[in-house]
């Protein structure tokens, strides 16, 4: 075992958080809190945990109380005041979360959220900012036997761990994990005594009475008497006179260095300041004066600066006009040279016909757009006679026998057109069809999903409007088909039982009170469908049942027990459909005229 790190002086300013604090809890697989990685993260803070009942509170408690104390002095649950055999370690570890009643034996069995081949890990990390000083404890839980009570084993660490980076990955069997925990350094014990020692001894907790207190009052609801509560728990006994005698003795001593202490310290506080504005005061008086020279230094600086700047840029100026104003005089003289050639050429025009030159030049111009229009429509016909496979015609002759074929061409492709979209509109047509076709059968999909039964849609639909024209509940008029159903150790003949009683099953059941209006709107309305309903009316429990055959299909059906059709269901069924059920029609022995027509579990039928 690793000794405890030896405790540096360097204290921290702030000593709010000193001493050891749970810093951050974690839980795997514990009570409710399944399948994943749960934490609460107080960072060594206070933390006021609320929640609706049964939301986990007293879950998370109970973690850091199975951290902490010995198993045999736990009693879990005890934060919301509930019976002490309500939650044990099993039943966190298994995840009950509630019971379920056998309505046979009358007894209760608890329902949980994970079986004996899963494991659980409880985690604290508690961490102290007065020495930088961090210490995980965790337990991890597991089932060797599906019946007995989980086996565990505890560790601590020097360190801080999570389970989803070191509980975790490890494969199958709890030894790789300890294997692999023992080689990140942490401590694994199997009993609570050395693992208890490990961490008290590290938190600095001299006995077992700190934890007892502990225990008693982080579940605390009431307190009946908080003087023998605290004699009982917080105060240890010892001899109280020679303490009080050595108080009184060295009292008068401590005060008097106490207020000579306290006294230092506030001429302490009082000069400390005093001398560090002082030196402040005197380096900023020395930064001012110096900033105070330079500033006035500035403007004789600058000004001389901005002279220099301002005779360099006059003699560039100068030096650009002369350039620019010889520039300027040797254009104008250019100009006025050309202006006499153009004098020139004037009079030579006019002298030798310039104006039918003129002429001659609008003409070239529009010749020339009458050539380049030409060519435009060449290119275009060449591009579209290759488009249909043909060859561009050489000569006039050519073109008018092209242009004769090509009409006819067009008067074919003119019909294959009309072909094609006569096709279009037939395969339209079709997909039309079929997308109403393919809308109905999506609301059937869509009803079934929301109906109780396999009650065609259409069907429904009909009661519904029914029963909304007449302001009568759906409840009140159930198909027969509604109220019956397959048994479940006989579910085998569910499909033979469906198609065979599919006819009666289809129909609705009319109280006998509803009968003469639901008979009158059923005559008055378009129904759009097929309604077959019967007259369902009041009559006394019949005793008089005939015999059923050992292997009849109504000892394979259950009806709805508290429906106020279940003597009529029960009596049609019975003079209806009692029919024997054998596996195949060869094993059909007609010995009894009266069970002569069977079915069998393929839906097959024998009739007499």
């Amino acid at each position: 075992m690793n000794e405890t790190r030896s405790q540096s002086f360097d204290f921290v300013a702030d000593d709010t958080l000193s001493g050891f604090r749970l810093k951050r809890l974690e839980v795997f697989n514990w009570g409710t809190f399944d399948d994943q990685v749960w934490t609460l993260n107080l960072e060594g803070k206070n933390g006021l945990l609320t929640g609706d009942i049964g939301s986990g509170k007293s879950t998370l408690v109970d973690a850091i109380t199975t951290l902490l104390i010995p198993a045999q002095r736990i009693t879990y649950n005890k934060a919301a005041g509930a019976d002490t055999k309500e939650r044990s370690l099993r039943s966190y570890v298994l995840g009950h979360y509630k019971s379920e009643r056998n309505e046979i034996t009358g007894t209760a069995r608890p329902v949980s959220l994970r079986d004996h081949k899963n494991y659980s890990v409880i985690l604290g990390v508690f961490h102290n900012a007065g020495y930088d000083q961090t210490v995980t404890l965790a337990q991890v839980f597991w089932m060797k036997d599906a019946a007995g009570q989980p086996a565990r084993f505890f560790l601590g660490a020097e360190r801080d761990l999570t389970i989803t980076t070191e509980f975790a990955r490890f494969g199958t069997e709890i030894s790789a994990l300890r294997k692999k925990l023992r080689h990140l350094g942490a401590e694994i014990m199997d009993s609570f005594p050395p693992y208890g020692s490990w961490f008290r001894r590290r938190f600095g907790i001299n006995n077992d009475q700190a934890l007892e207190l502990f225990h008693q009052t982080v579940s605390m609801k009431s307190v009946g008497n908080l003087t023998d509560f605290v004699r009982s728990h917080m105060l240890e006994p010892f001899e109280v006179a020679p303490y009080i005698q050595a108080l009184i003795t060295h009292f008068d001593d401590l005060n008097r260095a106490h207020e000579a202490v306290l006294k230092a310290k506030r001429q302490v506080e009082l000069l400390t300041p005093m001398v560090a504005d002082c030196q402040r005061h005197a380096n900023l008086a020395n930064e001012i004066e110096e900033w105070r020279k330079g500033r006035e230094g500035l403007h004789t600086y600058f000004a001389g600066l901005k002279l220099a700047l301002l005779d360099k840029r006059l003699i560039n100026l100068k030096g650009e006009w002369e350039k620019l104003n010889a520039q300027v005089e040797r254009l104008d003289d250019h100009q006025d040279q050309q202006r006499a050639v153009i004098d020139e050429i004037k009079r030579g025009i006019a002298a030798n016909g310039g104006d039918h030159l003129e002429r001659l030049s609008s003409e070239i111009k529009r010749k020339g757009e009458e050539r380049d229009r030409c060519r435009q429509k060449a290119h275009r016909y060449e591009e579209l006679i290759t488009a249909v496979g043909e060859v561009p015609a050489s000569d006039g002759d050519g073109f008018v026998d092209q242009r004769a074929r090509l009409s006819v061409y067009a008067e074919t492709v003119a019909e294959q057109s009309a072909a094609l979209e006569n096709q279009e509109r037939e395969h339209d047509f079709a997909f039309r069809k079929g997308r109403e076709e393919y809308q109905a059968l999506s609301e059937e999909i869509s009803s079934l999903k929301h109906r109780r039964s396999n009650i065609e849609n259409i069907q429904v639909q009909i009661r519904t409007t029914l029963c909304a024209a007449l302001g009568i509940p759906e409840e009140d008029m159930p198909f027969a088909g509604e109220l019956i159903q397959i048994r479940e150790e006989e579910r085998a003949w569910e499909g033979a039982a469906e198609r065979f009683l599919r006819s009666f099953g289809l129909s609705l059941l009319v109280p006998d009170a509803r009968y003469p209006a639901v008979a009158e709107w059923v005559d008055t309305n378009q129904l759009r469908g097929r309604l077959v309903f019967f007259h369902v009316r009041p009559q006394k429990k019949s005793l008089d049942f005939p015999t059923l055959h050992r292997d009849s299909l109504i000892r394979k059906l259950s009806i709805k027990p508290d429906s106020p059709f279940y003597d009529w269901l029960e009596r049609e069924l019975t003079h209806r459909f009692d029919v024997a059920c054998c596996v195949t029609t060869g094993a059909v022995s007609p010995r009894n005229p009266r069970h002569d027509p069977s079915r069998t579990d393929q839906g097959s039928h024998r009739a007499p």
